[in-house]
């Protein structure tokens, strides 16, 4: 793991450590992915049972899962784990349930009265990645705030296991959460077949859910094709930056750097500190720690991404975690939580030597969907919002385009657009006969 001091960096030098080594990707990558979109709009299910013996390495004889898959998957879980999952789900739904807000009424004007009303975005597909490990806990965080929002469709597409069939973990969280319809597809061609639709696929509106690099390259080029889905937020490989002083355990640190690290090759871990002496134990108690557990061999190639940074202030390593804009921002600190407010720029913060980002991953109730690549200046943790689309009403009394058509009619000749003011003039003059 290597160690930098922020003070002996020049501009070039910090600009190339605050870039993700993901965005170094196969140039290729863009256009093979293309390849399989065009292949799955072109040949649909075809495509899909082809790209599943290529790339998941198993036969298909259908896509969708049964509903006796969903009762002997619930089969394969124990009670513990059952208890675990609905555990999990419960403060999920705790909290995004209190992010739902009513309509809004202002009356601007005497007369005028504007609206904001909100709607369930009408058909949703959530993306549950598996490769080296299945994810039930991404179906719970898509799978809650989409029931929350009462999307009329909602689909589930997950990799099929070397049986053939979905993850049981993940089919136990979509009965429970009352998803019916799961297909057994992964990667660039599991979002190409939500975004077009297939016979066996629905097509739909928005997808959600992270995935490696090839779907976070689908996402966005069906995204950018009006006939193809939205998606929610660039999110890819994961990202964990802890900021600790010395009052940190550096056991700690290195456990929540390793807790990202196992996540994949391309995940990264930093560590900012205003303490070499942290800094050092933490590299060691990071090099004693992984030789025990058992996906070893890929935070071996994780941690080669990985760096620690020494500032010579607090205040500094908050300049620095802005500017690095971390999917998960972990604060190791004395009174941590009069230090937020220096937060600027993190998809979900963990406050305090009592809050490892395991939590938020599994069971705190926040979303693990987080914008990654430095996204978190501009996007945010994923919400029931996401799943649910606003529009705007306005309703004008005759008192009311009184009032403020002439404001219209001025702004629109300011403009140039005498078809728009034209619009309000009709009507005041309709106004002004009527009152003769």
């Amino acid at each position: 793991m290597q160690t930098f001091n922020w003070a002996e960096l020049d501009s070039t030098q910090k600009g190339r450590l605050m870039q993700r080594p993901a965005l170094a990707e196969d140039a290729s990558l863009q256009a093979r992915t293309a390849e399989i979109i065009d292949a799955v709009r072109a040949r649909g299910d075809g495509a899909l049972f082809d790209y599943a013996a290529t790339f998941d390495r198993v036969e298909l004889s259908s896509l969708k899962v049964e509903p006796r898959d969903f009762e002997h998957a619930a089969q394969q879980l124990n009670a513990s784990q059952k208890a675990a999952v609905e555990s999990a789900r419960d403060n999920i739904r705790r909290f995004h349930e209190a992010q739902l807000s009513g309509p809004v009424r202002v009356e601007t004007a005497n007369g005028v009265v504007c609206e904001r009303v909100t709607r369930p975005i009408a058909r949703v597909g959530l993306y549950v990645p598996a490769g080296s490990a299945p994810l039930p806990s991404t179906a719970l965080m898509l799978a809650v705030p989409a029931e929350l929002a009462q999307c009329q469709e909602r689909i589930l597409c997950s990799p099929p296991q070397a049986n053939g069939n979905v993850n049981p973990s993940v089919l136990y969280v979509a009965q429970i959460c009352g998803i019916e319809d799961v297909f057994k597809v992964g990667g660039a061609q599991a979002v190409a077949a939500m975004a077009y639709g297939t016979a066996s696929v629905p097509k739909v509106d928005k997808i959600f859910g992270p995935g490696n690099a090839w779907v976070t390259a689908a996402k966005a080029q069906v995204a950018q094709d009006p006939m193809g889905a939205a998606r929610d937020m660039p999110a890819g490989p994961s990202e964990v930056l802890v900021i600790a002083d010395e009052s940190a355990d550096p056991t700690f640190v290195a456990a929540d750097l390793l807790s990202q690290a196992e996540h994949g090759p391309d995940s990264q871990s930093v560590l900012i500190s205003t303490s070499q002496t942290l800094i050092d134990a933490a590299v060691a108690a990071i090099e004693q720690q992984r030789r025990s557990l058992s996906r070893r061999d890929v935070i071996a190639r994780s941690i080669e991404h990985a760096f620690a940074v020494r500032v010579d202030d607090v205040e500094t390593a908050f300049d620095v975690a802005n500017c690095y804009a971390p999917e998960h921002l972990i604060l190791q600190l004395r009174s941590p939580r009069d230090w937020l407010d220096r937060v600027q720029a993190a998809g979900s913060v963990f406050v305090g030597a009592w809050s490892p980002e395991a939590v938020g991953d599994y069971c705190s109730g926040t979303n693990h969907v987080l914008p990654t690549y430095g996204f978190a200046r501009s996007y945010s943790s994923l919400g029931v919002a996401d799943f649910m689309r606003s529009m705007t009403i306005q309703e004008l009394s005759a008192e009311g385009l009184r009032g403020i058509g002439p404001v219209a009619v001025e702004l629109a000749e300011l403009e140039g657009l005498d078809a728009h003011a034209e619009a309000v003039r009709l009507r005041l003059a309709a106004m002004r006969k009527d009152s003769i």
